[in-house]
């Protein structure tokens, strides 16, 4: 059909022809560049390339990008670079283990439980397309059934999980200690044997899972973890934990008293693990020992504690500690109560010397400090490892199995590793001496960024989008932007003049 001249004389870029498809849309008229000559006969036939766009309302119309097709051009910035800038090795221990589109969806998860704790499957798609999750690992697929289907996956292959953990356990200083500790987490599923009722969970009337987990102490961070049922009795779970993992060395930490002769028993073919557990105040041998005559003030702790170390006949050790504050609220609690009934002397004195006291048994030979923080900072990782119990993708009932309670304690232990080492690195920065972990997360979102801009993000770029002075200071604080260079400071005064000698 032939093009009207009307059409035909509008301007458009040189070597172009005009065709008309005859439809009555208003990209009837498309404009194709052209692409060389053939040859027929002998003569040279121009050759028709690629329609470059199309004549529009009397003018040329080149074809350009759909709307948003690469995605937004800005996403939230802050909290995802902070995750992506602790995490590179983790990443690398993935792709050296899984798939490398399953260790992107396996980081790219972790990085939104971290940045977003109480996110849930059907959200994860959302958040990663407007945060810069999208940019640190691209093309991962989140929807609320890829991301089950990867849990059970996970779940099912034992033989990459504990070669992830190996590689942790390889990366652990031979200075350092690791303690091996446990915890409960609330799991009332009805359809996977791990959900049981636990001791404490029959008399709450819920059902528990229970995760143990080895953690670095002097890093204080994990570097392994296993699921087990709720109701499995403690020292055979360790047992099982230790061999799967083929831990070597380390220091069993519990607040539950294990027969000190079943641990022994047990890991009697493994010399290089130890054990830490705490007696009773009215046990005889802290009397027998004078344990509680301290030796002195407890450096490094942060908080007013004193220690004494005993050794005792059996060739163990007792570590013993009492915390100022602790036993300041636990006499003014003595006496508080003795205001409502009859004060008994012999009791207060009695007490008195064991308020704010602990006092564990050990077969290591270890300093107070690291005796001391490894019972107490593992409370501090408990809650790191409360921050990621809400596993809304387990909500399906087809899904709702072992395996995918077993993926989703792998993925919750590397979000545990990343926030300890945000934790970390916050404190080393001193961001956290004027507001909480959860604010400055909150505040760090708040900070957008173009997509395009350059890869070592500057505060006066340009590329940021309505970001607050706050969220700046935090971000170069802690590295994620280089700071705006101050100006030279001008000498105060009137300039001196030259004065000429001659």
């Amino acid at each position: 059909m032939a093009v009207p001249e009307e059409i035909r004389k509008v301007t458009r870029p040189v070597n172009t022809i005009v065709e008309d498809s005859g439809s009555d849309g208003m990209y009837r008229y498309a404009v194709r560049s052209r692409n060389g000559a053939r040859y027929h006969g002998g003569n040279p036939m121009p050759r028709n390339g690629r329609v470059i766009g199309h004549i529009i309302n009397g003018q040329y119309v080149p074809i350009v990008d759909k709307t948003a097709e690469a995605g937004p051009d800005m996403l939230s910035y802050g909290s995802a670079a902070l995750f992506h800038s602790v995490s590179g090795d983790l990443l690398q221990s993935l792709l050296e283990v899984y798939p490398a589109k399953d260790a992107y969806d396996i980081i790219a998860i972790a990085c939104l439980k971290v940045i977003r704790p109480n996110i849930t499957c059907n959200r994860m798609q959302t958040h990663y397309d407007r945060t810069f999750t999208r940019v640190f690992y691209p093309d991962c697929s989140l929807s609320k059934n890829k991301v089950c289907d990867l849990l059970q996956r996970i779940g099912q292959d034992g033989s990459k999980r504990r070669s992830y953990y190996n590689k942790c356990l390889s990366k652990v200083a031979v200075e350092h200690h690791v303690a091996i500790d446990g915890m409960l987490k609330q799991d009332n599923s009805e359809v996977n044997d791990l959900s049981k009722f636990s001791y404490k969970g029959r008399v709450k009337g819920t059902r528990d899972v229970s995760v143990l987990y080895a953690y670095d102490i002097d890093k204080m961070e994990p570097v392994c973890a296993e699921v087990f049922p709720g109701n499995s009795i403690d020292a055979a779970s360790y047992r099982s934990f230790i061999v799967d993992n083929d831990i070597q060395k380390g220091l069993i930490v519990d607040d539950k008293g294990f027969p000190v002769k079943t641990i022994r028993r047990d890991l009697a073919d493994r010399p290089g693990l130890h054990y830490l557990t705490p007696l009773k105040r009215n046990d005889k041998r802290i009397a027998d020992n004078d344990a509680l005559r301290f030796d002195g003030v407890l450096e490094g702790a942060g908080e007013d504690i004193l220690y004494s170390k005993r050794t005792i006949k059996n060739g163990t050790w007792l570590y013993s500690f009492r915390k100022i504050s602790t036993a300041s609220r636990e006499e003014h609690s003595f006496v508080e109560h003795a205001l409502q009934k009859d004060f008994d002397a012999d009791k207060y004195f009695k007490k008195k010397d064991s308020f704010g006291t602990i006092v564990f048994e050990s077969d290591e030979d270890m300093s107070p400090l690291t005796a001391y923080r490894s019972y107490s900072d593992r409370w501090l990782l408990e809650l790191v490892f409360d921050r990621y119990k809400n596993d809304e993708c387990l909500d399906h009932t087809n899904v709702q199995n072992d395996f995918s309670v077993i993926g989703s304690e792998f993925i919750n232990f590397i979000a545990t590793i990343v926030t300890c080492r945000i934790l970390n690195k916050a404190r080393d920065a001193k961001v956290l001496e004027d507001e909480n972990y959860g604010d400055m997360m909150e505040d760090l979102s708040e900070a957008w960024r173009k997509v395009n801009g350059p890869a070592e993000p500057s505060s006066d770029d340009g590329y940021w989008i309505h970001t607050l002075k706050n969220s700046f200071q935090l971000m170069e604080a802690l590295g994620l932007s280089k700071p705006v260079p101050e100006p030279p400071k001008r000498k105060r005064g009137r300039p001196r003049k030259n004065v000429s000698t001659g």
